[in-house]
């Protein structure tokens, strides 16, 4: 039993591996990453450097990040009903329109408090 998880350890390792050597790498081998000199000048004729964020954002920005977030996670649970579909038959075909009806009510409540509208 404790044989099959070893390809499930394999890959959780190399989950987390993967990642952090590629940012070791990154920091050793990238220079310096903040802008300077000419960099920070305009181009072109009239073009004027735009309005400096100073890591103030607009709370609608992280509204829609997380909806995104909280909308892309109820897609994987469509995926992995839609792997077992042939195995649950009716059953599955129910339980999916019961969520594809919560998803889709979600979005329309969205909508129609304005969430989505970016003007």
């Amino acid at each position: 039993m404790p044989s099959q998880y070893i390809p499930v350890l394999i890959v959780a390792f190399l989950a987390i591996a993967i990642p952090v050597v590629g940012f070791e790498v990154w920091k050793r081998v990238s220079p310096d990453s903040l802008p300077s000199g000419d960099y920070l000048q305009p181009r072109g004729k009239g073009i004027q450097p735009g309005p400096q964020l100073d890591g103030e954002y607009p709370e609608r920005v992280f509204t829609v990040a997380i909806l995104f977030v909280i909308f892309v996670s109820a897609m994987v649970f469509l995926f992995l009903l839609a792997v077992k579909f042939s195995q649950m038959g009716g059953y599955g075909l129910a339980v999916m329109a019961i969520f594809m009806a919560a998803v889709l009510a979600g979005y329309v409540w969205l909508y129609k408090t304005g969430v989505l509208d970016w003007n």
